[in-house]
């Protein structure tokens, strides 16, 4: 049985694992969202989250928006490869509903897919 937590094993809580996402990243990017990645060696993938006020200006919307990505990890965390991914957070996202958030969460996350049936 699988667990579908999200621990704070998962996270990327301080500031030296955000620089080394940033230091040499794999990008996947719409105009809404960027997943920053980078392989780790924890056997695990971790997230991080940027959402900036400049664009958002509510912290209830933030949250939500926030709240969203983490789901979407939460779901397919099991499938992704061992990295440390930072999403980050554009201006045109907070002019979209939940549904079409989570699709685009979707289709960035596959490229992140460990390749089980290769």
């Amino acid at each position: 049985m699988l667990n579908y937590f999200f621990k704070k094993k998962l996270r990327l809580s301080n500031s030296t694992n955000f620089k080394y996402v940033f230091n040499k990243p794999c990008i996947n990017y719409t105009c809404e969202i960027s997943i920053f990645g980078r392989f780790n060696l924890l056997g695990h993938p971790r997230l991080g989250l940027s959402v900036p006020r400049k664009y958002i200006k509510f912290a209830n919307k933030r949250n939500k928006i926030k709240r969203l990505i983490r789901e979407s990890f939460r779901l397919l965390q099991h499938k992704l490869i061992s990295m440390d991914f930072v999403v980050i957070v554009k201006k045109n996202i907070a002019l979209l509903k939940n549904k079409k958030i989570m699709n685009i969460l979707e289709n960035l996350w596959i490229n992140y897919y460990k390749q089980l049936y290769i």
